[in-house]
């Protein structure tokens, strides 16, 4: 793995530095990633699709993560947009590292020695006697275009650049302080200088966290929406696998009287439980996952029950009064602790299993999305087992339980229990029944929300 020296600059790969004169210089680790790239793809005009591809590969992220991360790359290169030396905008197409002289070299140890130097600032125009109310200016204005909004995301990563905590202290509590602390604060992320920008305790907190959740809610909104369509898409076709299942083994097994029919019945039942179950489940996540930075796995937590528990109370509620008042039968019905437990579960399990996927929404691909779906199956799995276990039936022991008070249905698990070796539909049989379900949700939803577009 060579080195690479252009202009004043050194650039290593291998040890993942970059010096100027001597004096390290911060990047993120996507942003080195993506300056590396540019400098070996150096011959040709990179697309933005093979640069998403290629650093956010775990991540579905927005243009403006694209545009920011070359807005910093400029910034330490101390380069210019309009007229570049390093990096060039390819308009309609993507960027590429246009510096002529760059040297290849082997990475030897001559140079470990160098000092590293301090954190690299923006250089500030001499005319400029207080270079932070110009920036503080452009934060606490109203934006009325995609354009202002970047200008103000660059003029807080500048503020960062020349020092977080005084920046925050020059604030204080003028117009609009609420919305420049939470840019801010979402901007800390990807500046490498940053410094903390607390909210608790802080004048406006609950006013700046509900502009924090709106930066970031506007900034994924698109692909929030996707996830979520993709997650019910995925809880419906797991549905339907496991109704169609259950359907086929019913009607072959001994002493049944169900016929065929049943197949389709169960199937369109389970679809649309498991996209509702998928659409509650993926809306809470993929909420939680576009404005959660710190505490990830909390946030994803909560969400993914906060929805699953909400269209599950929605559920029981229908499912109950239709019962009641279309056929006369009363049945008691679950619905919302099933869907917060299983979406606790859901979440958990999928927060967990994309912990390194950081900087956009978590969308990991080959082996490391077969390990999301397998961990995200078995946490859902134990969650239903152990709803089973407590008394809780899921979809499969509440069919039966209907089937079990409606004259006639040929809908009652007894000859599926007897399969198993119980003599009727007891704790082992909806043991069973509800774990598949819980894996088959868990598949369904993690597939879906792992989808890119």
């Amino acid at each position: 793995m060579p080195r690479y020296r252009f202009s004043e600059f050194v650039l290593s790969p291998r040890r993942r530095i970059l010096v100027r004169n001597g004096r390290e210089l911060p990047l993120i680790p996507r942003y080195f990633d993506l300056l590396v790239f540019l400098i070996e793809r150096r011959s040709e005009a990179v697309h933005r699709r093979e640069i998403f591809e290629r650093i956010w590969s775990d991540v579905i992220v927005s243009d403006s993560a694209l545009s920011q991360a070359i807005r910093t790359i400029r910034r330490v290169l101390d380069d210019d947009s309009r007229e570049p030396r390093f990096v060039r905008t390819i308009s309609r197409h993507g960027y590429r590292f246009v510096f002529g002289e760059v040297v290849e070299e082997e990475d030897d140890g001559d140079w470990e020695n160098v000092p590293p130097g301090l954190p690299a600032t923006t250089p500030v125009p001499a005319t400029v006697v207080d270079p932070f109310e110009p920036l503080l200016e452009r934060v606490t204005r109203a934006s009325t275009s995609p354009a202002d909004e970047e200008d103000q995301r660059e003029a807080a990563e500048l503020l960062h650049a020349l020092g977080t905590s005084e920046a925050m202290k020059r604030l204080g509590t003028r117009p609009r302080h609420a919305f420049a602390r939470a840019l801010l604060r979402d901007t800390r992320w990807d500046t490498p200088q940053a410094g903390p920008v607390p909210i608790l305790g802080e004048p406006a907190a609950l006013t700046t966290a509900r502009e924090l959740v709106g930066l970031r809610l506007r900034r994924a909104a698109m692909f929030a929406a996707a996830r979520w369509i993709g997650a019910s898409v995925g809880g419906g076709l797991a549905g339907i696998t496991a109704g169609a299942a259950g359907g086929l083994i019913l009607a072959a097994a001994p002493a049944s009287n169900a016929t065929i029919d049943l197949v389709p019945v169960l199937a369109l039942i389970g679809g649309c439980c498991g996209a509702a179950g998928g659409a509650g489940v993926g809306a809470g996540l993929s909420v939680a996952d576009s404005i959660a930075r710190s505490r990830r796995v909390l946030a994803l937590t909560c969400g993914a029950a906060l929805g699953g528990g909400l269209v599950g109370l929605v559920a029981q509620w229908l499912g109950r009064w239709s019962l009641s008042t279309l056929v006369g039968v009363n049945v008691e019905i679950g619905g919302g602790l099933e869907g917060l437990v299983i979406g606790a579960a859901a979440g958990l399990g999928y927060s967990v299993s994309t912990l390194g996927s950081q900087g956009g929404l978590a969308a990991p691909r080959g082996r490391k999305r077969a390990s999301v779906v397998a961990l995200t199956a078995i946490a859902c799995a134990l969650a239903a087992l152990t709803l089973t276990l407590g008394g809780r039936p899921l979809v499969g022991g509440t069919i039966h339980a209907i089937a079990q008070v409606s004259r006639g249905s040929q809908a009652a698990l007894t000859p599926i229990a007897r399969l198993i070796g119980e003599t009727e539909f007891g704790p082992l049989t909806a043991a069973l029944i509800g774990t598949g379900e819980g894996a088959l949700f868990g598949i369904g939803l993690s597939l879906g929300l792992a989808r890119r577009a």
